[in-house]
């Protein structure tokens, strides 16, 4: 047990760690829970890189955080996770300008919206939430091995329990698109993605960690319309009766909880969800991870499309 539950905030999680020295890189850093995770981690002294599509808002939430903190080590680079392109200049511009990465957080995503597709013809959610941090995490996969701490989080949801990922049609070619199956399925893909890292990479130090940081109102549900936001709290009242919304600094807790804590150290491809390593549970609403999301096999089923896809293969 970690001492920390659902709502353990950033700096609570953060107390007492000394993270100078440390480069800390958060994708959809210019808001929300990002922005939170960014300003945690250079509290304790992390230099932390802000990714974001839109510089002038990376460059107002890097102000924000400095105007609390006037001496944090903020830095700002773009990259869209819905372009291969822009990817591969983000992950060159990167390489270019750090000398390593040692906790990495995927953060960024797109939640619930109208069947939509990236610049590469993928489907938007699919294609955003995986494959582009896919194609990224390759793309600065030189810096994490330089790194010190090599640790990846990778923001899932609890959401994974609305579905697996469809190998045979994950881009919903062949099959009719709902926002929710969508949602879940690229969810799905986090905790796949992270169990595929840890199986590959972490015998050699490289660990990976699924995060779920619970309902927390943000821009997130931008797409959202009110009856699927109604139908949406139905649900997860209806699965956890003691629901509450978390406040931004409670969301973003289990991912820095995950990229510092000792206690996960060497043990990698599990979903963590309230500060601690959630059990499997096939029934349960309210919590826990589905067997098919840590399923060797759908991981490395997976990682080959994903590679198929992009184009990308990582180093073995």
């Amino acid at each position: 047990m970690s001492g920390f539950g659902r709502e353990s905030t950033t700096d609570e999680v953060l107390a007492g760690h000394d993270l100078n020295g440390l480069t800390v890189f958060v994708t959809g850093g210019n808001s929300g829970l990002g922005q939170e995770t960014g300003r945690a981690m250079a509290a304790r002294g992390a230099h932390v890189v802000l990714m974001g599509r839109d510089a002038a808002k990376l460059a107002e939430a890097a102000g924000a955080i400095r105007a609390g903190q006037p001496d944090a080590q903020i830095e700002t680079i773009t990259g869209d996770l819905g372009a291969l392109a822009s990817l591969a200049a983000c992950g060159a511009e990167a390489r270019a300008r750090f000398a390593r990465i040692d906790l990495l957080i995927n953060n960024a995503g797109v939640m619930a919206c109208p069947f939509e597709h990236t610049a590469d013809g993928f489907e938007r959610q699919f294609g955003t939430n995986h494959l582009g941090h896919f194609a990224l995490t390759a793309h600065l996969w030189p810096l994490i091995v330089a790194g010190s701490a090599k640790r990846i989080v990778n923001l899932s949801s609890r959401a994974h329990h609305m579905a697996d990922v469809d190998l045979d049609d994950p881009n919903f070619e062949r099959r009719a698109y709902d926002p929710w199956v969508s949602y879940g399925q690229a969810k799905t893909a986090n905790v796949l993605f992270s169990v595929e890292l840890e199986r590959r990479y972490g015998p050699s130090g490289i660990h990976a960690y699924a995060v779920h940081p619970g309902g927390i109102e943000t821009n997130l549900g931008r797409h959202l319309t009110d009856a699927m936001r109604a139908a949406l709290m139905a649900r997860v009242t209806k699965s956890d009766s003691g629901f509450a919304w978390k406040t931004i600094p409670q969301g973003a807790a289990t991912s820095c909880w995950a990229a510092t804590a000792p206690e996960l150290a060497g043990a990698g491809g599990v979903y963590c969800e309230d500060c601690h390593v959630a059990a499997v549970d096939n029934q349960s609403s309210g919590g826990g991870v589905r067997a098919y999301a840590l399923d060797p096999a759908r991981a490395a089923r997976l990682w080959q499309i994903s590679e198929e896809l992009t184009g990308i293969s990582y180093p073995v």
